[in-house]
C-alpha cells in the first residue's frame, strides 16, 4: 500500500495546522508512523485516501457517523434544507420541529438546547448545577477518559498546562460507597458520567447514584455522547430507566454533522431562559447552535433510528464481528493478548504484551496489519453501514494481524514489526 500523499498531506497539516489535526485523538501519533491515511471521500463504511486506497472503517468520525457516510436520508435531508437557507437573524421554524423531535426520541428530557460539540453542552450543564445549587465542587467518574475541552475538566488530565487549579474530585465507576462518602466531606453541585461504557452498570448502581443525588441536592449529569443513540435511540438512561436531572448527546446525533444537545429537567434549564424570576445562567448562546441543515441531519438521524431499529443493527452487527475476532485471536494463540471489550454496539479492543499489560508497542503492530489489509480504525465500534462481506473481510484481516502478534510474542520483542515509533496516548504532557 503506497501512502506517499498522505504522508505529504500530514506534513502539510502539521506545517499549518497544531498537531496536524484538528481533533487529537485523529492525530498522526495515533497510527503507525507513516501510515496515517488521509480521507477524501466516505460512502457507507468504507473511505478512500488521497492516494486512492479503500478501507473498511470503524469507529467512523470518533463514533459520530453510526448510518455510516453519505447515508441518502441524511444526505436528502440536508440538501433540502441548504436550499432554503442555513442560518438567520431569529429561530427557524425548523428549531421547533427539532426539538419536539427530540423530545419525542428522548422522553427522559423535559427541555433540550441544541449546540454545535459535546464539550459546550457538557460544561452548560456543569454550570446549570453550579448556578442551581450554589455550589461549586465537581465530582467527575475517574474511570471515564473525556468529558470536555473545558478547563474544568482538561484541568483533571496529563495535558493541563495552562490551566489553573480547577474544584474537582473523582470517584471510581460502580462505588456507590465512595460516592457517598465525596458527598459527605464535599459540597458537590454536580456528579458527571457516562452511565456506562465497556460494561453494563452493576445491578443497582445508576439507581443508587439517582438516589444518593436527590438525597444531597446534587446534579446528576449523564454524558450521553456515546451511549446515545447506540445504547438506544433514548440513550443509556432509555434504556437503564434511570432518568438523570440533565444530560447531554452529541456524536451520532447528526451522523457527522456538526450537533449536540443539553436535555432535561425543566426547572433547571429555565434558568437559562426569559421565563424564570431567578437570577439568570448564561447558558449556550452560539451562533451556530441553530444551523438548520444539522439539525435537519439530526431529525433524520432519529426518524431513521426509530423507523429502522439502527440500535439493534449496531448490537447484531458488532456481535457478529466481536464472535469472529474472539474466534481467530483464540486459534492463533493470541486470545489472552488481542482483547474485545464493550458492549456488542460500541466494541473497542486491547493489546496486551506477554505478561498482559497494555501496550502501544503491539497495538502498534495490531493497527499496522490492519491497515495494510485495507482495515482503518482505533477500534471496533461499527457503523450500520457494514455488510456481512466487510465483517468477513475484516475478520480476516485481523486473522492475520493476529498470525504475527504470534510471531512477535514468541520473538519476546514487537520493534521488527512496528515500521517506525509506537503510536502514542492522546494524554501526555510532551510530544
Amino acid at each position: 500500500m503506497d501512502f506517499t500523499r498522505s504522508r505529504e498531506a500530514n506534513k502539510n497539516l502539521h506545517d499549518m495546522v497544531p498537531g496536524g489535526s484538528h481533533t487529537y485523538a485523529k492525530g498522526e501519533d495515533q497510527y503507525p508512523e507513516g501510515m496515517a491515511p488521509v480521507f477524501v471521500r466516505g460512502q457507507g463504511a468504507h473511505v478512500w485516501d488521497v492516494d486512492g486506497n479503500e478501507f473498511i472503517e470503524y469507529g467512523s468520525g470518533l463514533r459520530a457517523v453510526s448510518l455510516g457516510h453519505a447515508h441518502p436520508r441524511v444526505v436528502s435531508a440536508v440538501r433540502a434544507q441548504l436550499a432554503l437557507g442555513g442560518n438567520f437573524v431569529r429561530p427557524a421554524a425548523l428549531e421547533v420541529e427539532a426539538a419536539a423531535k427530540f423530545l419525542a426520541t428522548v422522553p427522559t428530557a423535559e427541555m433540550v438546547k441544541f449546540a454545535k460539540n459535546g464539550s459546550d453542552v457538557t460544561t452548560a450543564a456543569v454550570r446549570l448545577a453550579r448556578a442551581a445549587t450554589g455550589r461549586t465542587t465537581i465530582a467527575l467518574c475517574a474511570d471515564q477518559p473525556f468529558f470536555s475541552t473545558d478547563d474544568w475538566f482538561i484541568g483533571t488530565t496529563a495535558m493541563s498546562a495552562g490551566i489553573p487549579a480547577q474544584d474537582v474530585v473523582s470517584f471510581p465507576y460502580g462505588d456507590l460507597a465512595a460516592v457517598e462518602q465525596l458527598f459527605t466531606s464535599h459540597e458537590v453541585a454536580c456528579l458527571v458520567l457516562e452511565a456506562a461504557t465497556q460494561t453494563d452498570p452493576p445491578p443497582g448502581y445508576l439507581r443508587g447514584l439517582r438516589d444518593l443525588c436527590t438525597r444531597h441536592g446534587v446534579v446528576l449529569v449523564f454524558d450521553e455522547m456515546i451511549t446515545g443513540f447506540r445504547w438506544s435511540e433514548a440513550g443509556a438512561q432509555g434504556l437503564y430507566g434511570v432518568t438523570p436531572d440533565l444530560s447531554t448527546f452529541g456524536k451520532a446525533l447528526g451522523n457527522g454533522f456538526a450537533v449536540s444537545a443539553l436535555a432535561g429537567r425543566r426547572d433547571l434549564m429555565e434558568l437559562g431562559g426569559l421565563r424564570d424570576s431567578r437570577e439568570r445562567v448564561f447558558l449556550l448562546s452560539t451562533t451556530h447552535g441553530g444551523e438548520t441543515h444539522s439539525l435537519a441531519a439530526a431529525m433524520a438521524v432519529m426518524d431513521t433510528y426509530v423507523e429502522e431499529g439502527i440500535a439493534d443493527r449496531l448490537h447484531a452487527i458488532g456481535a457478529r464481528l466481536a464472535a469472529g475476532v474472539r474466534e481467530v485471536a483464540a486459534a492463533a494463540g493470541v486470545g489472552e493478548h488481542v482483547v474485545v471489550r464493550g458492549r456488542d454496539c460500541n466494541l473497542v479492543f486491547a493489546t496486551l504484551d506477554v505478561d498482559g499489560r497494555p501496550s502501544q508497542e503491539y497495538r502498534t503492530l495490531f493497527l499496522r496489519r490492519l491497515i495494510l489489509g485495507g482495515v482503518v480504525g482505533p477500534s471496533f465500534v461499527v457503523s450500520s453501514a457494514l455488510t456481512d462481506a466487510d465483517l468477513d473481510r475484516t475478520v480476516e484481516v485481523v486473522a492475520d494481524a493476529c498470525a504475527v502478534y504470534r510471531q512477535a510474542l514468541d520473538a519476546g520483542d514487537p520493534s521488527p514489526w512496528l515500521g517506525g515509533r509506537p503510536v502514542k496516548p492522546v494524554f501526555r504532557p510532551f510530544a
